[in-house]
């Protein structure tokens, strides 16, 4: 029997009472921001739902973790809460459930139009760590700039490689990208190019939430690290190619990428995804023994990517992908992260990196989708190489259920002028 809401929602909607992603909001801009569940066009209001005394169950009870700013105290109370959590909501929110549904008064206190709350950043990052885990991205990558001889390197079979990225400059969905100014390649014997980024780029990614981390010194096992994990979100990790090609030997990404990376604002539980794992692409060579899972699985999430070109008003689609493109998993990135005792914290954010797939098609940037600026895209009456001023760049992503939706929302952003 498929689960229902007494919320209406309609069937193209990617927030079910299946799903029940978490966020950070303010109900009116002077409010204090607090967390809530989506479910249909509506957020409900957790800070609401605790007063109530509706979380009753142990690991809730006594809890303040729904009485904060974001959602990190809940992040760190690990599995056992989440699912206590995720099982009260849906028994509040199905249709044979009283509770809420027959009290108007609460129901109006808790149940807040979506489109009339201001969403936010849902948790407080303070590490970011963006990983290079999509084979076909690699290949490319490699292909475009050092040929077909050696396109990946050889370590990259054996260790998820990962940078660590700027926490600071992550902001919520919607919010616009100001052109990032820094350094290019010389031309011949000129000094370095200094200016606006000239090669803007997005890239389709997405992002494990870290729950509970790990002391100083104690890794974390690559078969418990699922419970370290609460969910995804999607991730725009805008790059500026040409800042970044020149900066990056010998120690890799830095400004290039440090201006600006978008996350959408629902976090989507892993027991949300679960119905929708699937096998992950079998590793050749097979990996060491702390990267080797009993169950190695990725997540059946089809991603698209749209551009709204500066002056138009459609967006046209330029990209489709799938979550399970992915060589590395995200239990083996969070182990890896760990395995030379680096201690992890509630939400500390893990980047997928590009998630590209192994069609033209499927690529997850104009880096690839352009092959570096050699083969313009059409947009709809114009073309792109790289984006332009006023672009603005969307991502969705979504499971498919059976008579529903288990999606992310969207993923976007708008470039705004380098200043003068």
């Amino acid at each position: 029997m498929v689960l229902k809401s007494f919320v209406e929602v309609h069937p193209d909607s990617h927030f079910p009472i299946q799903n029940l992603p978490y966020g950070v909001f303010k109900a009116e801009p002077g409010s204090e921001p607090r967390p809530g569940v989506a479910i249909g066009d509506y957020v409900l209001d957790l800070a609401v739902v605790a007063s109530a005394g509706l979380f009753d169950g142990p690991n809730l009870k006594n809890s303040d973790c729904f009485n904060q700013p974001n959602l990190n105290k809940f992040l760190g109370l690990g599995r056992p809460a989440w699912k206590e959590a995720r099982s009260t909501l849906q028994k509040l929110l199905s249709a044979d459930e009283p509770i809420l549904r027959d009290n108007s008064s609460l129901r109006q206190r808790a149940l807040l139009p979506m489109g009339k709350v201001q969403m936010l950043l849902p948790i407080a990052i303070g590490d970011y760590t963006d990983f290079f885990a999509s084979k076909h991205h690699a290949k490319n990558c490699g292909l475009i700039f050092r040929g077909p001889e050696n396109p990946i390197n050889p370590n990259w079979f054996h260790i998820p490689i990962a940078y660590h990225g700027r926490a600071s400059s992550i902001v919520i969905s919607g919010t616009d990208i100001i052109r990032p100014r820094g350094q290019g390649h010389p031309t011949g014997n000129a000094l370095p190019y200094f200016g606006p980024s000239r090669k803007l780029d997005f890239e389709l990614e997405m992002a494990a939430v870290v729950g509970p981390g790990n002391e100083l010194g104690k890794p974390v096992d690559v078969n418990e690290a699922a419970d370290h994990i609460f969910g995804l979100v999607l991730m725009n990790d805008w790059s500026a190619r040409d800042i970044q090609a020149w900066e990056y030997v010998p120690l890799g990404p830095f400004l290039g990428k440090s201006f600006g990376t978008t996350i959408s604002p629902w976090i989507v539980t892993l027991d949300a995804l679960e119905p929708f794992a699937s096998d992950a692409p079998e590793q050749n060579p097979p990996p060491l023994p702390y990267l080797a899972e009993k169950e190695s699985k990725n997540y059946d999430i089809s991603l698209q990517v749209s551009i709204v070109p500066a002056g138009q008003k459609d967006a046209c689609i330029i990209s489709r992908s799938n979550f399970t493109h992915l060589y590395w998993t995200i239990t083996q990135q969070l182990a890896h992260h760990t395995i030379n005792g680096c201690n992890l914290r509630p939400g500390d954010l893990l980047g997928t990196g590009t998630i590209s797939g192994p069609e033209p098609d499927s690529y997850g940037c104009l880096l690839e989708l352009t092959w570096n600026g050699q083969k313009p895209l059409s947009l709809g009456g114009t073309t792109r190489t790289f984006l332009e001023d006023g672009d603005e760049v969307f991502f969705t992503g979504c499971c498919k259920g059976d008579g529903y939706n288990v999606g992310f929302g969207r993923c976007s952003g708008k470039i705004l002028p380098s200043p003068p």
